[in-house]
């Protein structure tokens, strides 16, 4: 399985309408790939909390047009990244979009943890409340995004519901880069699954960007790992290595469940 992680540079010079155009042709250029990633909120930038609701769209808006029609053109299962989404009652939602490579949505999934704590994210937009999961020909993929990265039992979720790629757009800092790293391979180790972590680079609203997409195999190994500025970072993997590694080290059926904490 080939997929491609598209590490956009945004640049707050460039005007919305115009990255959208230009990431849908960078899209486009991965034909013959099998699936496409883009990061979290690379319509606007993770951090310019400002332009949440004003460029906030609903899932049938301009992006999702300009999306759909990339996947359909370029063939491919593309992971859209997310997109300040503006529901009917007006809550605003950190929301991903994957589409099929004849260009239908093929799911849709709200960011459950919001970054920010008292500001930003956690207070412009509403929470998500549900794992979501997309088969693939090739492999299952269950989706999560960013700050969700911190919080395994996300993932544990996911893998209970036939998870073995965990695809993961993202807006990291760039202060907390060891953090992205570390994170992503412990995701892998723990669910015994494929990480693709794809972030961005750039300065979204002052706050410099991590980049350094990257992929991890089910033993924690790094298949590839990109810079800190835009850059496609492709890469082959085995979705079957998934299955393997979870017969040989068969360490997720010694799980222990509904373990309580001591009385005191």
């Amino acid at each position: 399985m080939r997929a491609s992680l598209i590490q956009i540079g945004v640049d707050e010079g460039e005007s919305v309408d115009s990255r959208r155009r230009r990431v849908a042709s960078l899209v486009r250029d991965q034909a013959g790939v099998d699936l496409v990633v883009l990061p979290e909120l690379w319509s606007t930038g993770a951090f310019a909390y400002e332009a949440f609701g004003t460029e906030a769209e609903s899932l049938e808006g301009p992006t999702f047009e300009a999306m759909a029609k990339a996947a359909n053109g370029a063939g491919v299962w593309l992971h859209a990244g997310s997109i300040p989404e503006r529901a009917a009652d007006g809550t605003l939602y950190n929301t991903s979009l994957v589409f099929s490579p004849d260009g239908e949505l093929a799911a849709t999934y709200r960011k459950i943890h919001r970054f920010g704590f008292d500001k930003g994210e956690a207070v412009l937009m509403g929470a998500g409340t549900e794992l979501v999961t997309v088969r693939l020909p090739e492999t299952t993929i269950g989706l999560a995004t960013c700050y969700d990265l911190r919080f395994p039992e996300l993932f544990r979720g996911l893998v209970d519901a036939g998870a073995q790629t965990l695809v993961i757009p993202a807006g990291w800092p760039e202060r907390r880069r060891a953090h992205w790293t570390l994170l992503a391979q412990a995701r892998a180790v723990e669910n015994q699954s494929y990480v693709l972590a794809c972030g961005t680079g750039g300065t979204h609203a002052g706050v410099p960007q991590a980049g350094h997409s990257i992929v991890v195999d089910p033993w924690g190994e790094v298949l590839a790992e990109a810079g800190d500025g835009e850059e496609i970072l492709t890469v082959e993997f085995d979705p079957a290595k998934v299955g393997v590694t979870r017969e040989q080290f068969p360490a997720l059926k010694d799980r222990v469940l509904g373990v309580q904490a001591p009385r005191r």
